[in-house]
């Protein structure tokens, strides 16, 4: 039983478009029950992808289903990690309140990292070994203002290294929130995840997990990236 629909519920949209309502619940279905992940991950998944879009109650919905199912603490947590650097400030202190709301009197673990520090080289080394080669925008960012480069590798660092998530559900949770945006950066981080170990069907239930907040539409530009058996 889904726990997070509420289309079926509508007394204008289910009377008037019954197909739309079941649609939507199939998808509800792979994003709430263990498949090719598990569906404690992918409510994590589902609250930063409506979180992204503005739907704070939408995205409780989904970080109260995941903690129900097992996510702690710290991996909820992981998800204001990865905002912070995709996008910014306000969304991601806008996830940490709901966070706190879902995980009342809950404090997280210190991390066990060694200081935060940027070496001379070690930006671009970093920029390299990710993404094979430096994208433009980084290439000016290096040239033009050096310590925001540096800042860029650190908050990346953050996002894959310091997420108490292992890597290869870090790069899919990127995948969902990018999805929700219908973002051509999918592509960058489908092929992080490959690299990390992920397989097509989780990168296809990444990408679902966006539905909730984004619609259909989540899934026409990212799916045609995925390789079908």
């Amino acid at each position: 039983m889904t726990t997070s629909n509420r289309l079926h519920e509508s007394t204008l949209l289910a009377p008037l478009a019954p197909h739309t309502v079941a649609g939507y619940a199939l998808f509800r279905e792979i994003v709430e029950i263990d498949l090719a992940l598990p569906a404690r991950v992918k409510g994590l998944f589902a609250a930063v992808a409506a979180v992204n879009k503005g739907f704070r109650e939408l995205a409780l919905r989904e970080l109260m289903r995941a903690a129900g199912q097992g996510l702690t603490l710290d991996q909820a947590a992981s998800g204001m990690i990865l905002l912070a650097s995709l996008r910014g400030e306000g969304t991601a202190m806008a996830f940490g309140e709901l966070v706190q709301q879902a995980y009342p009197g809950q404090t997280v673990a210190v991390a066990a990292t060694e200081p935060a520090h940027v070496g001379p080289g070690d930006a671009e080394a970093n920029f390299k070994a990710y993404f094979g080669t430096i994208p433009p925008g980084l290439v000016n960012l290096l040239a033009l203002v050096p310590r925001g480069a540096d800042g860029y590798y650190l908050m990346r660092k953050g996002t894959i290294d310091c997420n108490r998530l292992e890597p290869r559900l870090a790069e899919l949770m990127l995948i969902a929130v990018l999805a929700s945006d219908y973002s051509p950066m999918s592509a960058v981080h489908i092929a992080a995840a490959r690299k990390a170990g992920a397989s097509e069907p989780e990168i296809a239930e990444a990408i679902l997990c966006a539905v909730p907040a984004a619609g259909i539409a989540a899934w026409a530009s990212a799916g045609a990236l995925l390789v079908a058996p």
